[in-house]
């Protein structure tokens, strides 16, 4: 018994010496990955924002000009490439939605097992550390130690809390946060409608901060995108958004503040994909339609070809890969199209497809102009009048870019703007404060934002 007490002492010292080594060659122990819905640059680089805590961040830290994201630009592809460093081609999530073959079902991409490569949850665990998450895109069964994942059923009597609490780790931590600082959640008290959703979500992330102190926290923040879909980028409500997630930010501060672990934390505020103004609607399916490739009465139940709508872009499918007759009807049909059409978007080719790490099963894809969304009707008159913001573009357009501060531990307190990042650029950065063994397979570690 000696024998066995001795050797556990050997055993649990051998380990607390290696925690101590690992922690003395981290430059972070805790890296606060925050992303707003719908950030734009110019939300902490114009006084007319009310967001005083990205502010004094940015005043602390590095920020950039700007950040290039994926294609589509839209969330579950944009934050999934934000926890692995891969494009869409490489992580597998390719748009919100997978497109089905059959008839749609409307689910999600939620389940984190459909992401084909390491995340940066994996790398946090194999290195001993812990994790929290809360509302983070595809993160259903993921290796994250306090976990409430952004997920909803398809079954509308059941709501919107209970699938994040039946996908909660561990079981029980929405009720103890419930207890200690949000009161009973319900369709009323936590509803992307309203604004006190911010709040609930940033009171999550402070409490779990304060009382488990975990390594790698990640945190999505929706109401901008929510107001700016709604009403446009200088909508009425948007500021009132931007303020509601300033102050979810400032509820993670200070419970840094409060757990004592606020000099050796690194904030990261950035986003998935900025917004667009847009005043009409293309419909390409039509076009399919008036070919006979797709049934206008039946859309997705009899086709050859289907353009995928996500956001502002629409992905072409063939229902048989080697299907070239088709596929050369419908190449022809756009080269055909009058001048006056032409100009409302461009095509993007195979080649640029691969470039940019999109979809591997798309055979083309439409990017409209700005102002322009798409629709997936294949009925009606080919453009349609819309209103508010969007995003999905190709990430060629300074519209489209997202933003990014990082500010704290490991990082130069002198005011520093950088040029343009990539959105998988992000990962590498987060492994190096952490000093994990994460390798990406798109991004770049880029050495000039962190003080070594």
């Amino acid at each position: 018994m000696r024998l066995l007490k001795s050797i556990l002492l050997v055993v649990a010292g051998s380990t607390l010496f290696t925690n101590s080594i690992q922690a003395q060659e981290r430059i972070s122990d805790h890296v606060i990955l925050i992303s707003i819905d719908g950030f734009r640059p110019e939300f902490y680089n114009e006084s007319k924002w009310p967001v005083p805590n990205m502010k004094d961040l940015k005043n602390h830290g590095v920020t950039a000009s700007g950040v290039r994201g994926v294609f589509p630009s839209v969330t579950y592809p944009s934050h999934t490439t934000l926890v692995t460093g891969a494009l869409p081609a490489n992580h597998g999530i390719y748009y919100n939605s997978p497109f089905e073959y059959d008839m749609p079902s409307e689910k999600w991409y939620w389940e984190y097992n459909l992401i084909q490569t390491p995340t940066l949850w994996d790398a946090v665990k194999a290195k001993g550390l812990t994790s929290a998450s809360f509302i983070w895109p595809v993160s259903v069964g993921a290796p994250i130690t306090y976990n409430i994942p952004e997920v909803w059923t398809l079954e509308s009597d059941y709501g919107r809390i209970e699938p994040m609490r039946d996908n909660e780790t561990p079981k029980g931590l929405l009720a103890e946060m419930e207890t200690a600082v949000l009161g009973k959640l319900n369709e009323r008290t936590f509803n992307g409608y309203y604004l006190n959703r911010e709040d609930r979500t940033g009171e999550m992330a402070a409490y779990v901060l304060e009382e488990y102190k975990p390594n790698f926290m990640t945190i999505h923040l929706i109401a901008s995108d929510h107001f700016q879909h709604e009403e446009g980028r200088e909508g009425h409500k948007v500021p009132f958004a931007l303020a509601a997630i300033d102050r979810a930010i400032g509820k993670i501060k200070e419970a840094a503040e409060r757990a004592g672990v606020l000099d050796r934390t690194t904030f990261i505020i950035t986003g998935d994909h900025g917004f667009v103004d847009i005043h009409s609607a293309l419909k390409p399916n039509v076009w399919l339609s008036e070919l006979g490739i797709v049934n206008a009465d039946t859309e997705r139940k009899e086709w050859k070809a289907y353009f995928n709508t996500s956001g502002a872009a629409a992905f072409l499918h063939l229902k048989d890969k080697n299907d070239t007759k088709t596929l050369q009807a419908i190449k022809s049909k756009l080269a055909s199209l009058p001048l006056s059409t032409k100009k409302l978007f461009r095509i993007v080719e195979q080649k640029e497809l691969q470039d940019i790490g999109t979809d591997p099963n798309v055979v083309l894809a439409i990017n409209p102009v700005p102002g322009i969304a798409m629709s997936g009707k294949a009925t009606g008159n080919l453009l349609e009048a819309r209103s508010g913001g969007t995003h999905g573009y190709f990430p060629d357009i300074k519209q489209i870019q997202t933003g990014f501060i990082i500010s704290g531990a490991g990082i130069k307190t002198t005011p520093k703007e950088i040029d343009v990042l990539g959105l998988e650029d992000i990962a590498p950065l987060i492994s190096k404060l952490l000093n994990l063994d994460f390798a990406v397979k798109d991004g770049i570690y880029h050495p000039g934002i962190i003080s070594e």
